[in-house]
């Protein structure tokens, strides 16, 4: 499925997505169609599409919705208690531990962080490098899993987020000195440069990120869920 939506920038333009199909920020691919920067008498404009694989329930913006103040709020507070407030984070937990425990290793996992559709656990383990893998691909199939669990205990609208030692921080860290290293490259040789294959967030980082340097533009490309991304040089007519 292809949704596309417009914005003054990119990032109005992924929030008006997350709004209307009620998902979250890395669990979609986006490709900008059209981008126009903003200047003292005009203002930007970004179009942008949105790739699911999936169908999606759509959600109409509800004034309900708590906004990101409130969400900050009540991430803060939550922090104070990595312990399972209830039956479906307990479940979560045992779920994750059992599996690192077939898998040969140990692991304690906690609560990192709770937000109104989404919520994250951190994994503590002496084997975390075996359980991040390489590209942090052990790590995503072990979150699929998670997620694909909670679906079944009847919360498949909560997004489940695991990290160990930080990784997706460094990762998202190093993504961006590499979004900028490529950028570099192909204003230099003015040609195109197609990086690794990247699940949906680490894509759209990319993405975002490139998208605010001048005469470089991004466009990925492959099937399923680890695409490649295409770094090119824009040529201004």
């Amino acid at each position: 499925m292809v949704y596309e939506f417009e914005g003054r920038t990119e990032k109005e333009a992924v929030d008006r997505a997350t709004a209307e199909l009620g998902i979250e920020k890395d669990a979609f691919d986006v490709e900008i169609v059209e981008a126009q920067r903003g200047g003292l008498f005009k203002k930007g404009f970004v179009k942008i599409k949105v790739h699911m694989d999936e169908p999606q329930t759509v959600r109409k913006s509800d004034s309900s919705v708590k906004t990101r103040a409130e969400e900050t709020v009540a991430q803060n507070q939550s922090l104070t208690h990595p312990e399972a407030q209830n039956d479906f984070e307990r479940d979560l937990i045992s779920f994750v531990e059992n599996i690192i425990e077939r898998m040969g290793y140990t692991g304690k996992v906690s609560v990192a962080f709770r937000e109104s559709r989404k919520i994250g656990f951190k994994i503590d383990s002496r084997d975390s490098s075996i359980l991040i893998g390489k590209k942090g691909k052990n790590l995503d199939a072990l979150q699929l899993l998670t997620n694909l669990y909670a679906g079944k205990l009847g919360h498949d609208g909560i997004r489940v987020i695991l990290d160990s030692e930080n990784y997706r921080l460094r990762r998202e860290e190093a993504l961006v000195r590499l979004a900028y290293t490529v950028a570099d490259r192909v204003k230099e040789t003015r040609s195109s440069i197609l990086l690794e294959p990247m699940n949906p967030f680490d894509r759209r980082l990319i993405h975002t990120t490139i998208n605010d340097i001048a005469d470089v533009e991004t466009k990925s490309e492959g099937e399923g869920v680890y695409k490649q991304v295409r770094v090119f040089y824009k040529v201004t007519k």
